[in-house]
């Protein structure tokens, strides 16, 4: 045994082999191939002459050394995260980046981005849109809104937009629709995701909801954004089943109407959250923008 500290990438696939209990998963997680990591874990044994998992061909198993210094990695490296995440803070001054997915940031949140840059004009925004969940320790990602079930262990998380869902149309189609039953020859405009997903508050379970028999809820147009659904209502292409939140604007500017009124609308079982991680609590431009966005998903027009 030596005093010579590990290698930090040797200690770094042990945290993820041990959290996963798979050498394939923390792989993957840390994108470099399996060979890597069982040649990272055999340095370390090698290093302090001890086993640190028991391998069988069914199931990966901590060994006791292994599950008692465990707890000591993750505070290592939830302290390094911490100083990483302050020092780039003060390396990047003013620069506060936020994720988002794509509709939301297109509908919901650049409408708003003036107010914010009024109340805090020290502070430059970069918007990064994407589907992908936030990486925060390697995609320079200061907070995020994400659109989901809300369990992200080791990230705050803040219940932030709830909404529901219902059709929506062109008031010149709305004309011809007056009741759920006028549906029928009418398009269906999806979008792709909530086709997949029970959580995604889909025209089957809309239709099954309203008690409507006779209509194919995959029948239509199909869209894998949603902010082009929403644009192919308001041009009178049919009818789209859009989220409160991602057409409060269009609402109110009159561009889209709901034919059946306020009735008929369903909850899906996702909502929307702000998160960020834990370090990150005592860096203003962070809680500046999460206390903004709060506000802000309070009001009832953009």
């Amino acid at each position: 045994m030596t005093d010579r500290m590990p290698p930090l990438t040797a200690l770094r696939m042990f945290e993820s082999v041990a959290r996963n209990l798979s050498f394939t998963k923390a792989a993957t997680e840390l994108h470099v191939t399996p060979a890597a990591v069982s040649q990272q874990i055999r340095l370390l044994e090698d290093h302090y002459g001890t086993a640190l998992f028991i391998r069988s061909t069914r199931r990966l198993e901590l060994t006791p050394d292994a599950a008692a210094v465990l707890p000591s990695v993750r505070e290592g490296f939830s302290a390094l995260r911490d100083v990483h995440n302050r020092l780039s803070a003060s390396r990047d001054g003013a620069m506060l980046t936020v994720s988002v997915y794509p509709t939301l940031a297109e509908k919901w949140l650049i409408p708003r981005l003036e107010r914010f840059r009024k109340a805090h004009p020290d502070i430059d925004l970069r918007i990064h849109a994407t589907d992908d969940f936030a990486d925060f320790q390697r995609g320079g990602i200061d907070i995020a809104i994400r659109y989901g079930t809300g369990r992200y262990p080791d990230l705050t998380v803040i219940p932030f937009l709830e909404e529901t869902v219902f059709p929506v149309c062109s008031p010149a189609l709305a004309e011809r629709l007056r009741h759920p039953e006028d549906l029928r020859g009418q398009t269906l405009l999806h979008a792709e995701w909530r086709m997949e997903r029970e959580a995604g508050a889909n025209w089957r379970l809309w239709l099954k909801a309203a008690h409507l028999d006779g209509i194919d809820p995959a029948r239509g147009m199909r869209f894998n954004m949603e902010a082009m659904m929403v644009q192919a209502a308001i041009d009178g292409l049919g009818v789209a089943l859009a989220s409160s939140t991602l057409v409060g604007g269009d609402l109110s500017a009159g561009r889209l109407v709901r034919p059946f009124g306020d009735s008929h609308e369903i909850a899906p079982e996702f909502a929307h959250y702000v998160v960020y991680p834990k370090s990150s609590e005592t860096i203003a431009k962070v809680t500046a923008f999460r206390d903004w966005a709060l506000d802000e998903g309070g009001r009832i027009t953009p």
